[in-house]
Order: C-alpha cells, then structure tokens, then sequence
C-alpha cells in the first residue's frame, strides 16, 4: 500500500513538475491540501496581488480527487473579494463522474485533477490585493443538510492564466 502511494505519488509529481515548468501562461497558480476531506465548514482562501487589467484573464478551480470521492457532481460558493471592499458571489456546479460512475479529470494513478472553469474573459477592475474564497456545498439527494466533510478531495487549487493570442 504504502509502495503504491510513494509511486503515485512520485508519478504525479513528476508530471506537475514538467507541466508547471513548461506553462508560461500562468499568472498565479497555487494549492491547498486536505488531509481528511473537505469539510463543508472550510473555506479555502487565496489572496494575489492583481494589476488593473487591459488583457482579459481566465480563472480556474483545480480540484484533486480520488476514488473516495462518491458523488457525481460538485457544488461550490465562490466569493471574490476586490480590493476596495466589492465581493462578487458564485454558487457553481460541476461535474466530476462519468455515467458509469469513474472520475473525470486527468491522471495516471486513482488521483484525477480536474481544472474548472471559473471566470472567463475576466478584467481586474482595479489593481490591488484580491481574495477568492472556496467553500464545497455539496449535498446528497432529498437531503437538506449538506456533506460534513466532502471524502476524496485531496487538493484544491486556484488558477489565473493569461489568454493566448491566436495567430
């Protein structure tokens, strides 16, 4: 087992390595992990330093899940803070398993990563210090109190990346 992991392990950080260091369209990139699952209570935050922009920006959700992941979709509250107080919500649904019920997502190991869409064609208004907080809302069927703690989700990740000009 413990073989298994070391291997996965090595393997997905190999790979991120030479994707990371061959992306020059990465404006900010950064992680968080969860050692047990997403708790529902946990809002995951991020904070940049943003210019004014005059070149549209794309936003991501990254999320790393594994087989204990049990459900087909993913709810999640969005919250982007600007810097003179503006905060923009979003509630978002994505999904995350095939009909046959394997994850979606890419991957070589049982640790799929997906990357999410968050906001398109974006433009900083201002420039300053930005926050965008993550929180999962996830939910069983006929169930009104939501998952306490959201199993499999091992990684969560923000992404802002700058759009390629066609040619």
């Amino acid at each position: 087992m413990i073989k298994k992991i070391l291997k996965n392990s090595f393997l997905f950080t190999a790979t991120s390595l030479c994707l990371i260091s061959c992306d020059d369209s990465q404006v900010f990139d950064q992680y968080k992990t969860f050692d047990n699952g997403w708790p529902k209570k946990e809002a995951v935050s991020f904070e940049f330093e943003q210019e004014a922009s005059v070149k549209p920006l794309n936003m991501f959700i990254n999320i790393r899940n594994n087989d204990d992941y049990e459900f087909s979709n993913l709810f999640l509250i969005v919250k982007l803070e600007q810097p003179k107080g503006k905060i923009l919500v979003d509630t978002l649904e994505y999904q995350m398993a095939n009909p046959d019920g394997t994850l979606m997502g890419e991957g070589f190991s049982d640790v799929k990563e997906s990357k999410l869409w968050y906001k398109e064609n974006y433009k900083f208004p201002q420039k300053g210090k930005y926050k965008v907080s993550i929180q999962q809302a996830v939910r069983q069927n006929g169930k009104i109190k939501g998952v306490e703690v959201l199993n499999g989700v091992t990684e969560l990740g923000f992404r802002i990346e700058s759009i390629k000009e066609s040619k």
